[in-house]
C-alpha cells in the first residue's frame, strides 16, 4: 500500500474532482474533509470516498455547481435545499448559517436536504465549537438503500445514522463524540473488501441473517446496530435519528425506486455564554476530561482516552508519517487521472 502525505492526497483529490466538473471550491471542501477523515483514522470516510463521488457526478445523483436555497427560516430556524449538490459544501454553509444565528438568538437550528454525502459529521459540529459554541448534527440517508437491519431483523431499514457532538474546551485535543448507530459505518466494511481483511464478529449479518466475518457476505446482508446483544439502543438511536433527518426535513422513510442518495441533516448550535462565562466552561470541560483519564487502566487496557482524543494522536501521528492508502482504491485513483488526462500532472504513473 502506498503511503501519501495529507497535502498530496488533497491535491489528487481535488484534481479529480475538477476533473468530473466540480468547481475549485467544491472540489477542495471535498477532498479537504475526506483527507481530513484520513488523518482522523476514519478511513472508511476517506479518499476511498473520491471514487464514488465521481461515479454518482456521471450518474447525475451529484450536482456541481447546485445553488443551495432556503425554503423557510426564521430568526432561529433555516430549512436548506441543497439542489443535489455536494453535501460537504452545502452542509458546511449551512452550519456556518446556523452558528451565525447562535450568536445573535444563542440557540439556533437547521435542517437540510436534497446534498449529496456530508461526509465525516464530525466536521460541522467541530465549526461550531472553534467558535465556542456547542454543535450537534445528525444525519440520514434519506430514502436511498438501508444498509442496517433494527434490532432483531434480518433486513435492512435504516441508514448507519450518525450523531455528532463537538463541546469548546482548553484541551489541545477537542473534545467530541462522531459515532455510527451502527456497528460501523458502511466504508469499513468497503475498507475491508478492499483491503482482504476478515471483520469483527458482530458488524454484520449475511443474507440468511447470520452473523459472519467475511465482509463480502454483506453483499444481500446488512449491518447491525450498535450495542451488540443490547443492540435495541443502537436500533432506538438510529430510528431517532431517521425522524430527525428523513421526516423532519420530509425526505420520508423506506427506499425510493432510482436510489439516488440523498443525506438528510439536522444541527443545532447552543452558544455557550447564553448559560455561562465562556471560559469556565471550557476550563472544567477540560478538568473533566483529566478526570476522565486519572482512572487506573483496566486489565488489558492502555488507559483512558476522553472523546475525540483518539483522533487527535492518530492525525499528528499521519501528519508526519503519511496516510496509507489500499492498492485497490490507489489503482481507482490512477484510473481516473488517466481517464482526466492528470496522470503526469499528479505523478501518478
Amino acid at each position: 500500500m502506498p503511503t501519501v502525505h495529507a497535502d498530496r492526497l488533497t491535491r489528487i483529490g481535488a484534481a479529480l474532482l475538477r476533473g468530473a466538473g466540480a468547481s475549485e471550491e467544491e472540489a477542495q471542501a471535498v477532498a479537504v474533509g475526506c483527507v481530513n477523515a484520513n488523518l482522523a483514522g476514519h478511513d472508511s470516510h476517506g479518499i476511498i470516498a473520491v471514487p464514488t463521488y465521481i461515479d454518482r457526478i456521471k450518474a447525475g445523483h451529484i450536482v456541481p455547481g447546485a445553488t443551495w436555497t432556503i425554503v423557510q427560516e426564521s430568526p432561529t430556524t433555516t430549512v436548506i435545499d441543497g439542489n443535489w449538490g455536494f453535501g460537504f459544501h452545502v452542509n458546511a454553509r449551512a452550519m456556518e448559517l446556523t452558528i451565525a444565528k447562535a450568536r445573535t438568538a444563542n440557540v439556533a437550528a437547521c435542517t437540510v436536504f436534497r446534498q449529496s454525502h456530508v461526509g465525516r459529521l464530525a466536521h460541522y459540529p467541530l465549526m461550531a465549537m472553534r467558535e465556542g459554541m456547542i454543535g450537534i448534527a445528525t444525519a440520514d440517508s434519506g430514502r436511498s438503500p438501508k444498509h442496517v437491519a433494527p434490532f432483531g431483523g434480518r433486513e435492512a431499514r435504516l441508514g448507519t445514522n450518525p450523531i455528532s457532538i463537538a463541546v469548546p474546551s482548553e484541551l489541545e485535543a477537542p473534545f467530541y463524540l462522531d459515532m455510527a448507530t451502527s456497528a460501523v459505518a458502511v466504508g469499513k466494511i468497503q475498507l475491508a473488501v478492499a483491503r482482504g481483511e476478515r471483520i469483527p464478529n458482530g458488524w454484520i449479518i449475511d443474507a440468511e441473517g447470520r452473523h459472519t466475518t467475511d465482509p463480502a457476505d454483506y453483499k444481500g446482508g446488512a449491518l447491525l446496530p450498535l450495542g451488540g446483544s443490547e443492540g435495541y439502543k443502537g436500533s432506538g438511536l438510529a430510528a431517532m435519528v431517521e425522524v430527525l433527518c428523513g421526516l423532519l426535513t420530509g425526505l420520508g422513510f423506506g427506499v425510493e425506486p432510482t436510489g439516488r442518495h440523498n443525506d438528510g441533516c439536522f444541527m443545532a448550535v447552543f452558544n455557550v455564554a447564553a448559560f455561562r462565562p465562556l471560559q469556565d466552561f471550557k476550563r472544567e470541560v477540560a478538568e473533566f476530561a483529566r478526570y476522565l483519564k486519572s482512572t487506573p487502566p483496566s486489565e488489558g487496557s492502555p488507559g483512558v482516552f476522553y472523546p475525540g482524543e483518539v483522533e487527535f494522536l492518530r492525525e499528528q501521528e499521519r501528519r508526519r508519517n503519511g496516510i496509507e492508502i489500499e492498492d485497490a482504491t490507489w489503482d481507482k485513483l490512477r484510473a481516473l487521472a488517466g481517464e482526466y488526462g492528470l496522470t503526469k500532472q499528479l505523478d501518478l504513473a
